[in-house]
């Protein structure tokens, strides 16, 4: 289904329909209705009862896909609700807030428009844990599900979800100052799901939006469903020429935001996670923060300033949220785009994060560019090469013979020193392999990433 390896180094129990984040795989081809149906059959036993809120992003499948959702829990004796196009983190945030047992999101997030998948949330609003994964494979390889054949559920519409979303993010931004500002915001929606909630948000916080790639396309015509520094360009003109105050750009399920300065540089989500970090740990010292093994270790830095302690996990959105519930974490991140704000929800939240941005720009005399400048030196780099699990698994074990310090929470990082690194891994959800490093200065970062994408071309090579 996904594409993740069974490297024994890497990880002793893995899924083998989860990946990273959720169940994706090709509509059609191993992601088809007849398994869309089991699995939502064996997620309905997992659940056990309902109403389960279904959520879904503007993919051509999606809507097919949530119509066997719904039926499939009916038939296993669950109610269900549909919340329709919505974004991710809307989707969450109502399951929680609108005392639902679970949710359901249909979304392939990032991925080409060829993929879906189904995202299941618990009670909490949080996705599943991973243990609760492997329980929901055990009922789906065992083919344990019932089908109630004495009382079907029903399905009905939820109507509340976005403004519940909207009301909630507000809650904890100060909405006066705000307003008072009235900034300029370019957004490059790519097409996908945040373009429901994203921009009125900010035009209700007194906002101008300037948008680009508005209108929901499943095919992401504008610029693709992941925003990479590559196919920002147009975010970074358009910035510059409106003299706007903030861009951003959403992935396709609207969880991860890249911004973008009034300068029309386009940030890293390690860079404006430690902004947002530094903003949030200022008023809320003594906290715990919650991040992944291959983000920037400028953030124990920022964190070290006001007593905070940074807990490091493997790479995955699941593994930083239910560390998060666990001990009761104030902000969590990923190194791409993915922030987490703990009093809203322990999730990924655009919307959450770009309110966030304009509460801290509200609070400040400086513009973002000079607020970017007063951050701990790091810079950070990343690329990812296409390659099966037996060649993911020689590059592994290929580089553990390195005679470097090595952490092999998930793949391997090799360790230089607190500021030089560089990390290896195979994608939960793509058959790729990801390359990360990070350094203190651009010619030691290019001098370290260029050697070690040579060294895994010539493993693949031999």
């Amino acid at each position: 289904m996904t594409f993740k390896t069974n490297l024994s180094i890497i990880d002793k129990q893995m899924a083998k329909l989860f990946g990273t984040n959720g169940i994706r795989g090709i509509f059609g081809e191993n992601f088809t209705l007849d398994f869309v149906s089991e699995i939502t059959l064996s997620l309905a036993n997992y659940f056990k009862k309902g109403p389960i809120l279904i959520g879904y992003d503007g993919r051509d499948s999606s809507i097919l896909i949530s119509k066997v959702v719904c039926s499939s829990l009916n038939s296993a004796g669950l109610d269900c609700a549909i919340a329709g196009l919505v974004p991710t983190p809307c989707l969450q945030f109502a399951t929680k807030k609108l005392d639902y047992n679970g949710g359901i999101m249909i979304t392939a997030s990032h991925n080409p428009p060829k993929y879906n998948g189904i995202k299941p949330t618990a009670k909490d609003g949080v996705e599943i844990s991973r243990t609760d994964e492997l329980k929901v494979e055990e009922i789906y390889f065992k083919k344990k599900w019932k089908i109630n054949q004495m009382k079907f559920g029903k399905t009905q519409k939820e109507e509340k979800s976005i403004q519940t979303y909207l009301n909630g993010i507000k809650e904890h931004i100060d909405i006066k100052k705000i307003k008072a500002r009235k900034f300029r915001i370019v957004m490059d929606l790519g097409n996908g799901a945040q373009a429901i909630t994203a921009p009125r948000l900010c035009r209700e916080l007194g906002c101008e939006v300037i948008t680009i790639n508005e209108k929901i396309d499943g095919s992401f015509p504008g610029r693709g469903a992941e925003p990479t520094p590559e196919n920002l360009q147009d975010l970074s003109k358009k910035v510059v020429k409106n003299h706007a105050d903030l861009g951003i750009a959403l992935d396709g399920d609207g969880d991860r935001s890249i911004f973008c300065d009034n300068n029309g540089k386009i940030l890293t989500g390690d860079r404006s996670a430690l902004l947002l970090s530094k903003f949030i740990l200022k008023k809320n010292p003594n906290s715990k923060l919650i991040t992944t093994i291959n983000s920037t270790s400028g953030i124990e830095d920022i964190a070290e300033k006001t007593n905070s302690k940074v807990i490091r996990t493997k790479v995955g959105s699941v593994e930083v949220s239910r560390k998060m519930v666990i001990t009761k974490a104030i902000i969590g991140f990923e190194e791409n785009g993915g922030f987490m704000y703990g009093k809203h929800n322990q999730v990924r939240d655009g919307a959450m994060t770009l309110a966030l941005a304009l509460d801290l720009l509200s609070h400040s005399n400086k513009n973002m560019s000079e607020e970017m400048e007063l951050l701990p030196s790091s810079i950070t780099t990343k690329s990812k090469i296409e390659c099966s699990k037996q060649e993911a698994r020689k590059i592994i074990q290929t580089l553990m013979k390195e005679n470097q310090k090595k952490d092999t929470t998930d793949g391997i990082k090799i360790i230089f020193d607190k500021s030089n690194w560089v990390m290896v891994r195979p994608s939960g959800t793509e058959p790729i392999i990801r390359i990360y490093a990070e350094s203190d200065s651009p010619e030691k970062l290019n001098d370290l990433f260029a050697k070690y994408m040579s060294k895994i071309k010539s493993i693949l090579g031999r």
